[in-house]
């Protein structure tokens, strides 16, 4: 649990890191980059890519090399990050509204209220139900939807999205906390249907069984001794090995089930989302590890 809390306090350190970085006009890649950068040099590795989601895009939006993207006035941004030491992970967000924008600041409200709220519940013998109508009946008490298809997550070693999963809406399970989980809490609202859906990037793979390859066997042995069984970015590996070998390798390593891919997910109607998450130990008194 040491080294958990210690993960934690590093993904706090990154995201204040972060959080001064995002302004108009810089690059995404460049905040993405030095966030990961951070997270290193506090004495971590990265649990998954950092992933920058702006706007309407809720999860999993990650640069990609080469990218131009820049920050505007008006931007509501998802900053999510996770560390691990030696397998043991935190993982926690904010969002950021780049300007005066009164329904940014509301929405960024709405998911931190809903945030407290489900850290209040995460204690043992808790029902995972009662922790997402918490977190719905929160963000509709400000105007606002849940996205009900984005839920929280146990984490174990080396297992980010571990067993059970803490919906985000009264979903009417009847699985309950146990005493010493590791759970990451995640509530987000948004102005649209609370609904998302697959996009066209996809920038996150993950490993998910090892296999012989025809050619490139080096860049799948990188993947396995560098990152296990966690998330990483196709940049990264882009940086290293050059984009020709990179994509000839993701494609067969797709097509064999060696890896997975994580689609950058978009609200259905095109509306905003606010994202709040911290990384908990369930106990009586819950203890919240993405904290300074």
């Amino acid at each position: 649990m040491e080294l958990s809390k210690k993960a934690g306090k590093i993904v706090a350190e990154a995201l204040e890191y972060g959080k001064a970085l995002i302004k108009e006009g810089k690059l995404y890649a460049d905040v993405a980059d030095a966030v990961e950068e951070k997270i290193t040099k506090l004495g971590a590795k990265p649990a998954f890519p950092c992933n920058i989601s702006v706007n309407n895009a809720a999860s999993h939006q990650v640069p990609a090399f080469g990218d131009t993207n820049v920050f505007k006035t008006g931007d509501l941004v998802k900053l999510d990050v996770g560390a691990h030491i030696d397998g043991h992970i935190a993982d926690g967000a904010i969002t950021v509204s780049l300007g005066e924008n009164q329904e940014n600041h509301k929405l960024i409200e709405a998911a931190n209220a809903a945030l407290n709220a489900a850290v209040a519940l995460a204690k043992p013998g808790v029902e995972v139900s009662r922790i997402g109508k918490a977190v719905s009946d929160t963000i509709e008490s400000f105007g606002f939807k849940p996205v009900r298809n984005l839920a929280g997550h146990q984490i174990e070693e080396f297992d980010l999205h571990a067993g059970l999963s803490i919906p985000n809406f009264d979903s009417k399970s009847k699985l309950k906390l146990e005493d010493g989980m590791v759970i990451a809490l995640e509530p987000f609202a948004t102005t649209g249907s609370g609904y998302v859906s697959e996009g066209a990037s996809r920038e996150i793979f993950m490993l998910q069984k090892i296999s012989n390859i025809r050619s490139n066997r080096e860049i799948l042995e990188h993947i396995i001794n560098e990152y296990d069984e966690l998330p990483f970015a196709k940049r990264w590996l882009v940086r290293k090995f050059g984009a020709v070998k990179v994509n000839l390798a993701l494609r067969e390593m797709l097509s064999k089930g060696i890896l997975r891919e994580f689609p950058i997910l978009v609200e259905i109607s095109g509306s905003k989302v606010a994202q709040a998450e911290h990384t908990v130990l369930v106990a009586e008194k819950p203890v919240i590890l993405t904290k300074i």
